[in-house]
This record gives C-alpha cells, structure tokens and sequence, in this order.
C-alpha cells in the first residue's frame, strides 16, 4: 500500500509559508510532506528534512535527485538545534513533525511493528540503535514490562500482559511477533471495535524502543529556539499519548512565546478517512512563534 501523507493540505496550509521561506520536514518518511514544502518555498527557500530510517533518506535521495534546495539528513529531530549549525539553516518559518509511521514502514521493513506477519521482533526506526524489542521482552522485569505497558500503551490489562510474557519466556524465548501474540492472546481476548487485541501492547513495545516520547519532549523547546519570529509549528499526533505533549507545551509556552492557531486539534475529514482509514487517529495542532 502507498503512503498517504494525512493532514496534508491542513498542515501546509496551516504552516502559511511563501516562496522564499526555509523550512523543516522533522519526519520525512516517504517524502510527502517535504514534495509539499519544496512546491510552497519554491526554488528561492530551502527545506531541510530529517529521518533515523537510512532506507527513506536512501529512497528521498532518489526522488529528489534534481532538488537543489533540500537537505536530507539521517538523523533524530532531537538533535534540531545541533543540526540547522551544521547545515547553516537560518531564518526558519515553518517546522512540520509528523509523528506518523509509514505504511512501508509497517508492512514491508521486516522489523517486527505489524502483527500481521510473523518476524524479528526489532521495532527499530534507527538500525544503529541498541535497544530492540526482542531485548526488553526477553530481559526487562515483569514491573518494568507493566510499566511500558501501562504509560505507553494505557493498555488496560497491563499487569496480565507483563505476566503472561514473563511466564511464556519461561519456556521458550519471545523472538517473533507471532511468538508475542501466542502469549497475549488468553489475557488479551476483548477488541475495542476493529482494533485488534494486541495493538496497545505493540505500540508501548515501540515507544520504548524508540524513546518517541523523550525524543518528542525534548524537541518542541527547540523548535521554539530555531524559529524565527512569526513561524510556525505543526504536530501531527497519532494517539492520546503524544497529542497531549503537544497540548500542554503549546499552553505552557503561551503565556509568553506562543500564539495557539488550533485551539481544537484539526482531524481529518469524511474524504480523507474514505481514502485513508489509518488517517482516523491523527489530530493536526498549530501555533506561531511571537
């Protein structure tokens, strides 16, 4: 399946850049967004775009062979503020993040994110990075496995999850997804609508992995930092987790550096969720910098 960029024309629209202006693409995934951002800046402003995954700067590489004006860098967004030094990117007006995964990502890596095929339990956007998931469910505690489960995924039934994986790892280690499935399915029977059974649990898995939370936490000062007066910023969110970050930060820091243009989160509309089911979590926030 194609990736559908979500919130696409909301969150260009949103960001109301010119031709001209430099801009930031946190997550360049297949490179949806940054196309839009290249058309709106034209050939006079530049955009920088930031991946972990070397598989999608390889792929923008390709795509954007004749682009001039854009960077691409295989790097966490954490590292915001080291990067636009490195680059020289100056006089920033819009910074888009979208906390998004792609479908490629999900169905093709091979790396464990879908339970809908049995392999490697990795869940690793960054493949230089230590921490896999196979680790943390082969060695983290029954307390520290609860603990991911219940703040990462707000699964319900975390502490019989964090047993079950705790009593199956016992007798046979957890090296698949399937493997990790077979031991939820007793304590995890009940299905919230088409949400499958285990996916709290999968999503916990590859936010620890991953750090998101941190890394998301971390990066919204510095955007603050890098933009310039009168900038904006756009979040896509995915889940309740990350979406009240986004919130929260925005409140905090208007009081003395933010304007809040959302103050309702932007969700997809009927012809957007017809064409992209996925698109039915996301919630698109904006604000500018005084």
């Amino acid at each position: 399946m194609a990736h559908i960029p979500v919130l696409l024309r909301e969150a260009i629209a949103g960001l109301n850049l010119k031709q001209g202006d430099n801009a930031i693409d946190c997550t360049l995934g297949d490179g949806g967004h940054t196309a839009a951002l290249l058309e709106k800046v034209g050939e006079e402003g530049k955009v920088l775009s930031l991946d972990v995954d070397a598989e999608n700067i390889k792929k923008a590489k390709i795509r954007f062979q004749d682009k001039k004006n854009l960077i691409l860098a295989k790097e966490n967004f954490v590292h915001l503020k080291e990067l636009i030094q490195t680059f020289d990117f100056k006089d920033i007006k819009g910074i888009l993040i979208d906390l998004g995964w792609s479908s490629e990502q999900f169905e093709n890596s091979g790396r464990g994110f879908s339970f809908l095929r049995d392999e490697p339990l990795d869940m690793r956007l960054d493949l230089d990075a230590p921490l896999t998931a196979k680790e943390i469910l082969n060695k983290w505690s029954e307390d520290e496995l609860g603990r991911i489960f219940r703040s990462f995924g707000e699964e319900r039934n975390w502490k019989k999850a964090a047993r079950a994986i705790v009593d199956y790892r016992k007798k046979k280690k957890i090296e698949t997804t399937f493997d990790l499935l077979f031991c939820l399915e007793i304590v995890l029977r009940r299905r919230h609508g088409k949400i499958h059974p285990a996916t709290l649990v999968f999503q916990a898995l590859r936010i620890a992995v991953n750090d998101e939370l941190s890394v998301l936490q971390k990066t919204l000062p510095q955007t603050l930092d890098i933009l310039a007066g009168g900038g904006r910023l756009a979040v896509i969110s995915f889940h309740s987790l990350e979406d009240r970050l986004v919130k929260r930060f925005f409140q905090k820091e208007a009081k003395n550096n933010l304007i809040i243009i959302t103050k309702k989160p932007i969700v997809p509309g009927q012809e957007e969720l017809k064409a992209n089911s996925r698109s039915r979590s996301a919630k698109l926030r904006l604000a500018q910098k005084i």
